[in-house]
């Protein structure tokens, strides 16, 4: 069947398909499920609908489903992640139907939500969980055959959680973002690195040297700390969980409340998973020329609206930042529209880090397939034996090998009875 798609431009398909070559090579976990799957067909049959950034990275886990015997819909789960020449190549190059395409407004980014889920399909795939939101709020025209999903980030996991505590949710969820070969990486490397990547390529600014505020010390948070530290920025941090604030201090970091901190920084990133994180309070005491970001999943985290009544004028100053002229002139530079930076002003995590990311998503559709049928809807952590294999299977790619526990070490670890 071919495939069916609504996409910016299938000339860009040359371009796109260099972009999937070049990323390949970073990737040696996902083609080692890949030519596995390819072999055994594990997903035979299924019927995939993904809601995720469409990407370089996601298209390797397209292609790897693909291999396993999935039929694939794929659609954005943000307006400004696309990537027009990658979605080019998966619809020319290989088949798979996408409906993605850069700046899609609100109407057209829910109707590919809607087309992909008029797949009929049997697992969905998400990152931020606006495709499970969807059936649930239309149960009536989405969702009948599905048997499981995944979710691969932190937001999404807490709007599932919230359904799974109101006894809402209709099918189980695995939480990939939860398994460690994700947050503990992905989170923190992959956030880290890529954040930092599209303040620079959006305001070409120097690091060094300047006050660079992060509200959240998540594991986002943390990536995000560190690498603006090793780039000499001295970092504040914000927070409001008492466990991860008292983290922060004793990593080194400066912590205040976000007031406090608003008259200090040059720079703002908010990597919460909450709302209204920044607000008028806030931008009425920066600094002339500060720089606002957002690394959480959706645009939530800075309340733009209430940025625009302080503001007499706006413009666009350059490819991703828009300048609010406050009534006190004071500038205030948003970036990428206040949605995800990593991925609007540059191109997201690394191919290397998304591996394993995306590994989890594979092996737990796999899981899915195989008993989706028999779990109750609820959202589940990542099998541990998943978590390991991807674990050992990037260790292995990278050359590296582990000590094993010898039997009587396996025999005092599961005994009791020894002791001083």
């Amino acid at each position: 069947m071919p495939a069916r798609f609504h996409i910016k431009n299938p000339s860009l398909a040359r371009a796109g398909r260099l972009k999937i070559e070049w990323a390949e090579g970073q990737m040696p976990v996902l083609l080692q499920i890949r030519a596995r799957a390819a072999r055994t067909r594990p997903l035979k049959g299924m019927r995939l609908a993904c809601c995720l950034h469409v990407t370089t990275e996601t298209a390797h886990l397209a292609l790897t489903l693909k291999a396993a015997g999935a039929q694939v819909a794929l659609c954005a789960s943000n307006p400004l992640s696309t990537q027009d020449d990658i979605a080019a190549s998966l619809v020319r190059d290989f088949g798979i139907s996408v409906y993605a395409i850069r700046g899609e407004g609100r109407a057209t980014y829910y109707d590919h939500i809607h087309a992909v889920l008029g797949s009929s399909p049997h697992l969905t795939m998400d990152d931020g969980a606006d495709l499970v939101s969807t059936i649930h709020k239309q149960p009536r025209r989405f969702g009948r055959d599905v048997i499981g999903g995944t979710e691969e980030t932190t937001t999404g996991v807490i709007r599932l959680k919230s359904l799974d505590a109101q006894r809402k949710l209709r099918y189980p969820v695995i939480a990939v973002n939860d398994a460690d070969t994700k947050h503990l990486f992905d989170n923190r490397y992959g956030t880290g690195q890529s954040t930092i990547d599209g303040i620079l390529r959006a305001t070409n600014r120097l690091l060094a040297g300047s006050a660079f505020v992060v509200a959240g010390y998540g594991w986002c948070g943390k990536g995000l700390a560190q690498r603006a530290r090793g780039m000499g920025a001295h970092v504040i941090v914000t927070e409001v969980d008492p466990i991860r604030g008292l983290e922060a201090v004793m990593d080194g970091f400066e912590v205040m409340t976000l007031a406090d901190a608003a008259r200090r920084g040059d720079l703002f990133v908010t990597v919460t998973g909450c709302a209204q994180v920044l607000t008028a309070a806030h931008f009425s005491r920066m600094k002339d020329g500060a720089v606002v970001a957002n690394a959480g999943h959706f645009d939530v985290e800075i309340d733009l609206k209430a940025l625009g009544r302080l503001s007499r004028r706006q413009r666009i100053l350059r490819e991703g930042i828009h300048q609010y002229v406050l009534r006190n002139g004071r500038r205030v530079n948003v970036l990428a529209e206040g949605r995800l930076v990593n991925l609007a002003c540059a191109e997201g995590h690394p191919p290397g880090v998304m591996d394993m990311s995306f590994a989890n998503q594979a092996l737990a559709s796999e899981y899915l397939t195989r008993e989706g049928a028999r779990l109750a809807p609820h959202v589940y952590p990542v099998p541990k034996a998943i978590d390991q294999e991807i674990a050992r299977l990037k260790l292995k790619a990278l050359g590296v090998a582990l000590d094993r526990l010898t039997p009587a070490q396996r025999r005092y670890l599961s005994s009791w009875e020894l002791g001083t």
